[in-house]
């Protein structure tokens, strides 16, 4: 049985970690910026090295591709993730898959195995959503859910034009997004959620991920004197907001299932200690992996948002910034990949992704499906963020494990449907 080369893999993954520090030594790598670029032109080098033919899309999505004379009319098996990260990031979220897939392709390249098909492995761009919204924007681009124009006209937080900040660091590709239509699609990531530690279960086979629904809420009320207003006069628009988060939050821990909902920014105006608030914009981010039961979430909280405007005498508008549905994944991949564990003598678990993730994307096109490695303490997006080195291995031997089987089946019955999102 043939396995990953651990120190390769290990050490790409902490030579990666050093791109895109600041001053205060904090990792950050937002979307087509200079530190991005830096990331970028580190992951295409190895990829050179390794002798694979790179493409890259005009909406930045990077692919390094494994064919030969013999394969190279069929669809491709293609393993991926992303490389952009959060404000002050940890090292694993997303680069784990990008550099464990290439690992993969040189491993099987380096024991001689010949695929029927050909193997790629991709980084796609914007996939964390903090300079540009939406989130996991590449992979949608390239499943036809967002023209590429619409991505390249993005407007980042920081007034920039993602088009233009491609173009800038030079990864405005001349590939049309969608180009490269998979056979199957594979991504191997950090679990970001504490089940896998908490059980003592080094492989998760994740089989379905969660609905998203983002959406940016502005109160408009009166702004007054804190100290001459009586409490029944006023028009508060922080009140408010602070009733639509507790709204939420019980509504979610009453749900008693796996609902989530968030509220992860907020900005009142005047933003004055003597001044009740007359605007206050959050966002909130509600989560469920059963489409009905997120659909009556989101009903009941319109149902309450209208309720609020006469309680609280204010004026409440609604954008929708994004919003996904829950997807299920292959049964035949997430079968795979447990039969890779056990043979490996591994424990296995099913489980719903909690975070979103590029394979949310890929599913619409190709069969497709997710492998789980523990996230120590549940901690991600985080400089705290940590797997074991023995468990990033674990997880990449049963990539390597599964992509060489996808890699040389041929034909697509023994595949389930694949669900539409």
């Amino acid at each position: 049985m043939i396995g990953i080369d651990a120190q390769r893999l290990l050490g790409r993954i902490r030579e990666l970690a050093a791109v895109g520090r600041d001053s205060e030594d904090r990792l950050i790598r937002l979307a087509a910026s200079d530190t991005d670029k830096q990331g970028r032109d580190l992951f295409v080098g190895w990829l050179r090295q390794a002798r694979l033919g790179v493409a890259i899309d005009r909406v930045g999505n990077i692919f390094g591709i494994w064919q030969s004379p013999d394969n190279a009319g069929q669809a491709p098996l293609l393993i991926g993730s992303h490389i952009d990260t959060v404000i002050d990031a940890g090292i694993y979220d997303g680069c784990y898959g990008v550099l464990a897939g290439l690992e993969v392709i040189e491993t099987l390249q380096a024991s001689g195995f010949s695929p029927s098909r050909p193997v790629a492995v991709a980084a796609f761009t914007n996939e964390e959503g903090v300079r540009y919204t939406p989130d996991m924007m590449g992979s949608l681009c390239h499943a036809g859910g967002v023209s590429a124009e619409a991505v390249l006209a993005a407007i980042g937080t920081d007034g920039s034009v993602l088009g233009q900040e491609l173009a800038r660091i030079g990864y405005a590709g001349d590939r049309e997004p969608g180009f490269l239509k998979p056979h199957a699609y594979l991504e191997l990531h950090i679990e970001q959620g504490p089940v896998l530690e908490r059980e003592g279960v080094p492989i998760g086979a994740v089989e379905n991920l969660q609905g998203i629904s983002w959406q940016r809420i502005t109160i408009d009320g009166a702004a007054n004197h804190a100290g001459t207003t009586p409490m029944s006069m006023r028009s508060d628009a922080g009140h408010a907001a602070a009733r639509i988060i507790t709204f939420l939050h019980d509504r979610a821990r009453a749900s008693n299932g796996p609902t989530v909902a968030t509220v992860g920014t907020m900005r009142f105006e005047p933003n004055a200690i003597n001044v009740i608030p007359a605007r206050a914009v959050f966002t909130i981010d509600l989560r469920d992996p059963d489409e009905q039961r997120l659909q009556a979430h989101e009903a009941a909280l319109a149902a309450y948002l209208e309720e609020l405007e006469v309680l609280e005498n204010v004026s409440i508008s609604v954008e929708r910034l994004a919003r996904f549905e829950p997807v299920l994944f292959d049964i035949g991949i997430v079968e795979l990949i447990e039969a890779a564990a056990k043979n490996r003598g591994l424990g296995v678990r099913r489980m719903t992704s909690g975070a979103g993730h590029d394979a949310q994307m890929m599913a619409r096109l190709a069969p497709a499906a997710m492998i789980f490695v523990p996230s120590a303490g549940g901690i991600s997006h985080n400089p705290r963020e940590h797997t074991e080195d023995a468990e990033l291995v674990a997880g990449a031997n049963i990539l390597l494990d599964v992509a060489s089987e996808l890699a040389n089946r041929s034909g697509r019955k023994w595949l389930s449907s694949i669900v539409m999102c």
